[in-house]
């Protein structure tokens, strides 16, 4: 019963108003484990199956140091214990630790609180080594691309940020790649929220084998209700952050689905709708969430994991829930080479090796501002942000942004790709508008 009643609390709570107690309550520290187990299975086994390694040092110094404030003290001082196929996080004296599994081609998924099973027999694939790509010589002024890529690892583009990768395509040739320490060619990192551009992707190809259509209803069984006004949210608009549905926080932090253990199909369904679909943007997790849960049998015979393999992304890794659930509006580790590899799609405009993958003027439908926007510097097209309002950088230019740092910015007029990896702490923020701009004035 306890474990029950705890879980309700994770899912039911943003930690913003958790964190208001005077010390750290059960749901604070259940959550804080939750996080490092995940993190640390995640950071160690896909770099060990991409035939690299990461240490627990170098997960600390880089992905456990400046968390979310309310977790960074809790996840800093708590003991992991680091096993050929988990990773268990100890919490609470009266209840058992919290634990992240690896699988293989899914990577690591945190179990839900109290959880005690036995984990699968690990199966230790071949380690495939991706083909390099070709180098070659920058179209443009090399000192100046060397200076903009220094000044991205020695905080020319923000105090305290930690840059981690930098990779610079142009005319699909490497002309500039540079690493940080800990950090290689086979380091796969969590891409936050570039993950949400990658299941546009996913949906794109769905769309391309007639399986899908954005225009029509989302396909959400609990939605189905006679009466139910969310029945008509469509796919496109939950792609938009259109969807007119509520979230708990801005920026809709979803803890308990992604370190707390509640499963996608508990949770995400759940929230009522505060506007008419289609009117309002809001950028959410659950929006993302959704749309992948409604092409989820689409699956069983095109697994995200099988079009990685066809764009040569071989070191990434789609997360799920522990039910299986994809989450990929943030849950998917990858190398700088892979991401970059993403990019080349959209340069090339859904086409691989002359087979079309994605939909003919994919990239324009994911590229048109044509919901409600958001305010700041880029508009917001479908899956992908857009660098619309950016002086100074080609106004068909769309990037996929994420937490701590994660840009893949791609410039289809330049037939350039700019990939920057990072693990920039909390209140940190690398200015990649400014890096972008720096970037092709170089390349010029």
């Amino acid at each position: 019963m306890r474990t029950l009643i705890l879980a309700a609390v994770l899912a039911a709570l943003p930690l913003s108003a958790l964190a208001q107690t005077a010390a750290p309550s059960a749901a604070d520290r259940a959550m804080a484990a939750g996080y490092k187990a995940l993190t640390v299975c995640s950071a160690l086994k896909t770099a060990e199956a991409a035939g690299g390694s990461r240490t627990l040092a170098s997960v600390e110094a880089n992905e456990l140091v400046g968390v979310y404030p309310e977790l960074d003290g809790l996840v800093r001082a708590m003991p992991v214990e680091i096993g050929e196929r988990q990773v268990s996080v100890p919490w609470d004296e009266a209840m058992p630790p919290r634990v992240a599994v690896f699988s293989p081609g899914r990577g690591c998924a945190i179990q839900p609180v109290g959880w005690t099973g036995e984990s699968p027999e690990m199966v230790r694939p071949g380690v495939r080594v991706n083909e390099p790509f070709m180098v070659a010589d920058p179209h443009g002024n090399a000192a100046l691309l060397n200076e903009a890529v220094q000044g991205a690892f020695e905080g020319g583009y923000g105090e305290g940020v930690n840059t981690t990768a930098v990779l610079v395509l142009q005319a699909d040739r490497v002309v500039a790649e540079e690493y940080g320490e800990d950090f290689g060619v086979d380091t796969p990192q969590r891409t936050w929220s570039v993950g949400k551009s990658l299941a546009g992707t996913i949906i794109g190809a769905a769309v391309h084998r007639g399986e899908v259509d954005v225009n029509a209803p989302a396909a959400i069984a609990d939605w189905s209700r006679g009466g139910d006004p969310r029945a008509a949210i469509t796919l496109d608009q939950l792609m938009r952050m259109a969807s007119g549905l509520t979230s708990d926080t801005a920026g809709n932090r979803t803890d308990a689905l992604y370190f707390g253990g509640v499963g996608i199909d508990e949770q995400v369904t759940t929230w009522p709708l505060i506007a008419p679909p289609g009117t309002r943007y809001r950028y959410a997790n659950n929006d993302t969430l959704l749309a992948v849960l409604s092409i989820a049998p689409t699956f069983e015979r095109h697994p995200p994991a099988a079009l990685f393999r066809r764009l040569g992304m071989y070191d990434t890794w789609a997360e799920t829930d522990w039910r299986g659930n994809y989450m990929l509006s943030s849950q998917v580790w990858t190398t700088a080479r892979d991401l970059a590899r993403f990019g080349q799609l959209y340069l090339n405009d859904g086409v691989v090796d002359g087979e079309r993958i994605l939909p003919e003027g994919w990239r324009d439908y994911v590229s048109r501002p044509s919901g409600p926007q958001p305010g700041g510097a880029q508009g917001y097209g479908a899956t992908f942000w857009l660098f619309n309002r950016s002086e100074g950088i080609p106004a068909d230019a769309i990037s996929a942004n994420g937490n701590r740092g994660q840009y893949v910015i791609i410039v289809p007029s330049r037939n350039i790709v700019i990939v920057r990896r990072g693990e920039d702490p909390a209140g940190k923020r690398f200015d990649f508008v400014a890096f972008t701009r720096d970037i092709l004035a170089a390349l010029d």
